[in-house]
């Protein structure tokens, strides 16, 4: 990507993809183009149309998805399902028609088989049932990850995917019930060290592993694959290492400095037994992640202080 070419990053007030635009304004790129959903509706195929007629982007990074965490998936199952499929179908047939020279569509961790192997490898894909709960979104990611596929064989597109870990870090979403599982623990052990509180509850039995991933570091990563990879198929972006959801809970609680107890909560659902990437094929093309979690949760923390007390 030359520095003063036209960037699209679609979603860049989320965290994803205001870590893509930091990562872009950092390496000197000057001319970037952004819209707020208030100003460009993705899932109104006209107005996306008309967008990309106008601006003609020659780079776009497709970090822009209706994104929640067990609750918000599994309640709001329809919404999850077409906004999706609505914004990932208009952003990239329109990059095909004004010839955008790449594209890059990120996508989610949950496409993986409910039982699938550990860790997982990007073949594991569609070889058994989705985790319920999640079903709807992951459908919807990949389709998109098929279709940036078939747009490369059937019109020689450079269009390619890649699918981030669990992510946290700077903007994250701190929403009470539609937040994920890392920051909402930030914003329990924080309000429960506010108000004095002796226990915090966990949802579900704290057994669950998973693998987590600072922004930051998932942000360079599309940087470098946007430049290095231009393949079919998808990438996994992870660390390659796990923990159980307890023991994230005992990390978060020495950061945020809360001194009572941790309780459990079993009739909440539990979601994946296990999620960890199998990141070989990232590593083999020269990038491996460089924020480690402990650090990545205090810097995480510091943010959430910043914005929500």
């Amino acid at each position: 990507m030359e520095k003063n070419a036209k960037i699209y990053v679609a979603g860049h007030r989320g965290m994803v993809g205001s870590a893509i635009y930091r990562k872009l304004v950092n390496e000197g790129f000057t001319n970037l183009i952004t819209r707020t959903s208030a100003e460009l509706d993705l899932r109104n195929q006209q107005a996306v149309t008309d967008f990309f007629e106008t601006e003609k982007p020659e780079y776009v990074f497709l970090a822009a998805a209706k994104v929640g965490g067990i609750i918000a998936n599994n309640t709001y199952r329809a919404d999850f399902l077409y906004e999706n499929l609505c914004i990932q179908n208009n952003v990239i047939h329109e990059s095909y028609k004004t010839g955008v020279k790449k594209l890059m569509f990120l996508g989610s961790s949950c496409i993986y088989p409910k039982l699938a192997p550990q860790p997982l490898k990007e073949d594991y894909l569609l070889t058994g049932l989705l985790e319920e709960t999640n079903e709807p979104y992951a459908i919807a990611k990949i389709a998109g990850i098929k279709m940036a596929d078939a747009y490369r064989s059937q019109y020689g597109c450079d269009f390619i995917s890649v699918m981030p870990t669990n992510l946290y870090g700077y903007n994250d979403n701190y929403h009470p019930q539609n937040s994920h599982v890392l920051p909402a623990l930030i914003r329990k052990f924080h309000e429960a060290k506010v108000s004095g509180a002796t226990e915090v509850n966990i949802w579900g039995s704290g057994s669950p592993m998973r693998e987590f991933l600072f922004a930051d570091d998932l942000a360079d990563a599309c940087y470098f694959l946007m430049q290095e990879y231009n393949e079919p198929g998808f990438v996994n972006i992870g660390t390659g290492k796990d923990l159980m959801i307890k023991d994230l809970a005992l990390l978060i609680k020495r950061i945020v400095g809360f001194e009572g107890e941790l309780t459990f909560d079993n009739s909440k659902p539990d979601g994946t037994p296990r999620k960890l990437m199998d990141v070989s094929k990232l590593h083999s093309l020269g990038w491996k992640h460089k924020i480690e979690l402990e650090e990545g949760i205090k810097l995480a923390y510091q943010d959430f202080l910043a914005k929500h007390s």
